[in-house]
């Protein structure tokens, strides 16, 4: 697997940067889509309209404080996703995965899991960096689960830390450490081995077990 700042190569998606070019693709991916439930816990839920949606894509494609990848699985006609690297702290090597938003095409997937690998990969190894952060709503028992499985590190929880839509938010924070990195890489590319899946593509081991917190 190669990766360069423009596109990160994996075995299952190729996450690409965003451009205004990927917008057709990820509003196909959320055709007959309930927007509103999907994007209960996202800070900026995408919008339902077409203009706007596309907007908002350029928008996040030319961010200087953000970098967002689209996410393109292997043998899809074009993107089912996004995520980003923000807050960006060079002086700290510290950086978080967010702005995570998968249509349901990617939810679930091994192709979902390998776009945070190769994030968390390009954070540690590419650019060096000792610190990776994860953050979600407290009340996105999902989003929680995932880090958890993804081998973050629950620090705590910071009430009231932001409004969203004029309601409180309660911030879970979870971080990954350079330290932790070696074998947090191992349990992702075990779990990511063609061998790890049976011929239906279940998987034979959790990601969660790999990273020793049980099967969740």
């Amino acid at each position: 697997m190669e990766a360069s700042d423009e596109t990160l190569q994996g075995r299952y998606v190729t996450l690409e940067r965003l451009a205004s070019r990927h917008a057709p693709a990820l509003a196909a991916a959320l055709k007959d889509v309930d927007i509103g439930e999907l994007g209960r816990y996202v800070v900026e839920p995408p919008l339902c309209d077409p203009t706007a949606f596309a907007a908002m894509i350029a928008e996040r494609a030319t961010a200087t404080s953000r970098r967002y990848y689209a996410c393109v699985p292997l043998g899809a006609d074009g993107a089912c996703g996004y995520l980003a690297l923000i807050r960006d702290e060079p002086a700290h090597r510290s950086i978080e995965i967010g702005d995570v938003f998968y249509a349901p095409a990617l939810q679930h997937t091994r192709a979902g899991t390998e776009a945070v690998y190769l994030l968390a990969r390009y954070a540690f190894e590419t650019m060096g960096y000792r610190r990776l952060e994860w953050k979600c709503d407290d009340l996105n028992a999902p989003s929680r689960q995932a880090a958890l499985r993804y081998g973050f590190t629950f620090e705590g929880v910071f009430r009231q830390h932001m409004l969203v839509r004029g309601n409180n938010r309660d911030t879970a924070w979870f971080s990954m450490l350079d330290g932790e990195w070696p074998a947090r890489r191992a349990a992702f590319e075990a779990w990511l081995d063609p061998a790890n899946f049976d011929a239906s593509g279940r998987q034979r081991v959790a990601l969660s077990a790999l990273n020793g917190i049980g099967s969740i």
